[in-house]
C-alpha cells in the first residue's frame, strides 16, 4: 500500500481526503466513497497502487481521442473503485467494486511503462474506471517515467477532481477525455451521486494548462435528452473552452441499473450533432455505426482530413496540423 498524496490529518485518529470533491472524513479502518483510499492508523494509503484488474492495448480512437494521435496504440489500465455512482455505468462490474472484490495483479510503474513500449503504444492510457479519483498516484508516477521515455499519457475520466492535484495531473499527461454527464446539477446528484460545478471547473483547468481536451456525452433518453439543454452546454463548451474542443454524442445502451431505458434513438444524436456544429467545430457520433458520424472534416473548406469506421482510421490527410487549404486543425498529431 502507498500512503496518499491528498488529505489531512483530523483528531481522533481520522483523517480527510481532499482529492475530489467528497472530501470524505475517514475513520481509522474504514475508506471512503471511492472504496480505494483507507485509513491505516490515522494514514490515508492507496489500495489500488500498482494493482490494476484491466490492462489492454486499444486504438486510441476507443477512448475516444480523434485529435490525438490517430490510428495510434494506447496502453490502457484501470484500477477498481470510482467517485461517482452512476447508475447508468458501463463498467460497473469493477468501477463499483471494492478492490480486493475484483480480480487484479501486480504492474509497477515502471513495467507498466516497458509493457507499452513492447507492444508499441504511443500512449498510456488511465481510463475504465476512474483514474483521477481513485489511483492518481499510480498516475503520477506512471506518467513521469513515460514522459521520460517519449510516452505520452491521457485520461478518460468524469473530472471530478479538486484543483490542486488537476493541476499537478497536469505537468505529465498530455490528453484528456472527460465525461460530461449533463449541463444540470440534477442529474449529476440523481443519475451519478456527484455535482456538475467541480467538472466544469476542472475542464476550464484542464485547458488553461494546455491539456488536449476532448469530451463524450452519453445521451440517455428522457434523462439528459433536452435539446434546449444541450445547445446551452454547447455555447458554454464554446465560451469557456473553445469551439475547437471536440465532443462526442454517444449512443447509450442499458446497463447496470438502468434497464428499463431503451438505445438512444439515431435520430436524438444526428439532432444533437446539428445543434453542436452551430457551436463547436468539431462533432462525433459514437457507439453507432453511421456514414459520417466519426469522419473529422475541415471547419474551413469541408474537406475529408480523417475517414473512420469504428476505430480504425481509413485515410489521414491531416499534414503538419493543417489541412491543404491551409486551415491548422487542433490536436495533437506526432
Amino acid at each position: 500500500m502507498k500512503e496518499c498524496k491528498y488529505y489531512k490529518e483530523l483528531k481522533n485518529n481520522k483523517v480527510q481526503c481532499t482529492l475530489c470533491p467528497n472530501f470524505c472524513v475517514i475513520k481509522n479502518n474504514e475508506v471512503g466513497r471511492c472504496k480505494t483510499r483507507k485509513n491505516v492508523n490515522g494514514k490515508l494509503v492507496s489500495l489500488v497502487y500498482g494493482k490494476p484488474c484491466a490492462a489492454h492495448v486499444d486504438k486510441i480512437e476507443k477512448k475516444p481521442l480523434y485529435h490525438f494521435l490517430p490510428g495510434t496504440l494506447s496502453f490502457s489500465i484501470g484500477t477498481a473503485g470510482c467517485t461517482m455512482r452512476c447508475v447508468c455505468c458501463q463498467n460497473w462490474e469493477i468501477s463499483q467494486s471494492k478492490p480486493e472484490e475484483v480480480p487484479s495483479f501486480d504492474l509497477s510503474p515502471e513495467n507498466v511503462v516497458k509493457e507499452a513500449i513492447k507492444s508499441k503504444c504511443k500512449s498510456i492510457a488511465f481510463t475504465y474506471t476512474e483514474p483521477t479519483g481513485t489511483a492518481i498516484e499510480y498516475c503520477l508516477d506512471i506518467a513521469k517515467i513515460g514522459k521520460d521515455k517519449k510516452i505520452k499519457s491521457v485520461i478518460v475520466s468524469n473530472g471530478y477532481i479538486n484543483k490542486k492535484p488537476l493541476i499537478e495531473l497536469c505537468k505529465v499527461i498530455d490528453a484528456a477525455n472527460i465525461d460530461f454527464k449533463a449541463f444540470n446539477d440534477k442529474f449529476y446528484k440523481e443519475i451519478c451521486d456527484g455535482k456538475l460545478e467541480p467538472v466544469l471547473e476542472a475542464l476550464k483547468i484542464l485547458k488553461k494548462n494546455k491539456i488536449w481536451l476532448e469530451l463524450t456525452y452519453l445521451i440517455i433518453p428522457g434523462e439528459n435528452d433536452d435539446m434546449k439543454e444541450i445547445e446551452r452546454m454547447c455555447k458554454w463548451i464554446k465560451e469557456n473552452l473553445g469551439k475547437e474542443v471536440p465532443i462526442h454524442f454517444s449512443r447509450f445502451f442499458p446497463m447496470y441499473k438502468m434497464l428499463d431505458k431503451n438505445p438512444t434513438p439515431l435520430k436524438t444524436l444526428l439532432k444533437a450533432k446539428e445543434i453542436a456544429r452551430k457551436y463547436l467545430d468539431y462533432v462525433y457520433i459514437g457507439n453507432i455505426k453511421t456514414q459520417k458520424g466519426e469522419n473529422t472534416y475541415c471547419p474551413k473548406c469541408n474537406k475529408l482530413l480523417i475517414e473512420r469506421d469504428g476505430f480504425r482510421v481509413l485515410q489521414n490527410n491531416i499534414k503538419n496540423g493543417r489541412c491543404k487549404c491551409g486551415e491548422e486543425i487542433p490536436g495533437i498529431w506526432e
